[in-house]
This record gives C-alpha cells, structure tokens and sequence, in this order.
C-alpha cells in the first residue's frame, strides 16, 4: 500500500512549519482592521470564489476585523445587455443614467452582494450585506469629471459618485460582534438619490477612515510592474508618485494606485495590490512572507 504524501512525517513536519510561520503575523495583526476589495477572477471563478470565502472566514476567527467591498462590472454589463442597453465609458467611469442607476443597484446590492454573503456563511463566518444607504454610511454627490485632454472640458457621466462623508458607526458596532460587513460600493445624495460609485475608491476611502491596518485590493494582475514587466514588490508612496510622473502606471490602474496611494499617506500602514487569480492569495499575502503582488507602505 503506497503512503500518501499526506501522512508523510516530512509532510507533517512541512505543514507545521506553515502553520508556525503564520503566528507572528496572526499575533501582529489580531484585532487589527483589514479592507479587502473584492472583484476581477477571483469574484468569477467558482473555485477561487469558495477560496476568498474561507480565507475571510479564517481571518475573522483569528482575531482580525475584514471588511469586504465588492465591485461587479461584468455583472452588471451582463444584466444591461439582457435588457438590451449598451454600457458606455468616459475615461473609464461607466455613464450611470437613471435606467443604468436602477440595474447597477439590483446587480450589486442584490445578487452580487448576496452570492457572496451566502458565499462566507456556507465557509463558517456570518455575513452581513450592505449599500452605503445603511447606517448613513456613505454619502456622495455627483463626480465632476474633468477631461484628461482639456480641463476646460466637463464629462457628464449621470449618477456616479463622488465620496463626501463616510460615518463607519455601523460598521465598527458589526465588527466587535463578529460580524462580516460586504459592502456594495452605492452612495447617497442630499436628496436620497443613489450614485454609483469606484469599489476601489470605496475601499480606499473605507480603510482611511478606520485608520484600517490594511488595504488589500484583489485585481487580474499580478501587481504593479515596471516598463519592463517585471514586478515591484515593496513600494513607498514617495516611488509610486515617480512611477505616476514617469508614465509607468497609466490606464486601468490608475483609479487603483490613486486611491491606495491615498490611503496610504492617510495613514493606513500597507496597501496591498494581489493577483486575485492565485488560489488563496489573501491567507498568502497577509499570514506569510511571500510576495504575491506590490505592498505600497506608507512611508
């Protein structure tokens, strides 16, 4: 009979040694506030779905406080082209029209929110859905979107937001009772209109607020790369303003390295851009000293 690896002592022994390795960190950052942003593969592929679920559900029983914000692009360009509508883009910003408005509300807040709130409580953890509408949570107003060619230029890109006060009460009164907040990135106006709003930026803006310990945000790429294609591991803010100015950081990633950036020299200790398509990322990138994406520090 073959002994599996498994059940091997050089197995057991490499298994504990995993398990070691991870209690500085678990200790370093037991009671410590963690936004994740969720979204890109690992929000689509069912197997790195029930991977994210477990890793949140883990660090929530050792003690740390995660706070999920999710985005749901594909979803919701799916459910706009179901009803026959195109989605239009202006320097990246979806047009957000009053028809646009009610579907990116019934895709986020209701069945994107909602598979992954079911998602964490079928891993252990109890999962709590919730719009910036609750609590007062996220205030917004609308985005004046300048042009990036002519400044003299003003977009109009319908209801998406601009973040003018988050009041995180409700989130800290979940947290200290074992609660896991999913957050959909909607924001409400002065008079209660809903805006559409960057998941990154909410969970940028989120994490400054909470004096958050880290900022993790999940993404298809492997990370911020140089003009070469190689990956930068360990940044300060001061290099990624010089990475902004030479050209290397542009397109998608602008909106993400802008708010991390941000949050980072507001005082949350690391930002962490991971590649969402590695299985179990999260636990890797927070419990061992592996790379798996760019760590922006804050200073």
């Amino acid at each position: 009979m073959n002994t599996s690896d498994a059940t091997t002592p050089q197995a057991h022994r490499d298994q504990a040694q995993i398990l070691a390795r991870a209690l500085p960190y678990i200790r370093q950052f037991h009671g410590k506030t963690i936004v994740i942003k969720y979204g890109g593969n690992a929000m689509t592929d069912p197997a790195l779905q029930a991977d994210f679920a477990a890793d949140v559900v883990l660090l929530k029983l050792v003690g740390m406080h995660p706070i999920v914000v999710h985005g749901g692009g594909p979803q919701i360009e799916n459910a706009l082209q179901r009803l026959g509508k195109k989605g239009e883009f202006i320097q990246g910003m979806r047009v957000t029209d009053e028809e646009t408005m009610e579907v990116v509300e019934w895709v986020l807040a209701g069945e994107v929110q909602q598979d992954i709130v079911g998602l964490i409580n079928q891993a252990g953890g109890k999962a709590v859905g919730l719009t910036g509408r609750d609590g007062g949570m996220i205030r917004a107003q609308k985005l004046k979107m300048v042009d990036n060619q002519n400044p003299a230029i003003e977009h109009d890109v319908g209801q998406v937001g601009d973040i003018t006060a988050i009041d995180p009460s409700l989130l800290k009164a979940l947290q200290d009772d074992a609660f896991i907040p999913v957050i959909s990135p909607i924001g409400f106006g002065v008079h209660n209109e809903s805006y559409n709003i960057n998941a990154d930026v909410v969970a940028s803006k989120l994490a400054t607020v909470l004096k958050a310990e880290k900022l993790v945000l999940l993404t298809n790429t492997a990370g911020v790369l140089d003009k070469a294609g190689q990956l930068l591991t360990n940044l300060s803010a001061r290099q990624i303003d010089g990475l902004f100015a030479d050209g290397t950081l542009s397109g998608g990633m602008l909106p993400k390295i802008s708010g991390a950036l941000e949050a980072a020299k507001s005082g949350v200790k690391s930002v962490h851009i991971i590649d969402g398509r590695v299985p179990h990322v999260l636990l890797l990138e927070i419990l061992t000293d592996q790379a798996f994406g760019t760590m922006i520090r804050s200073h």
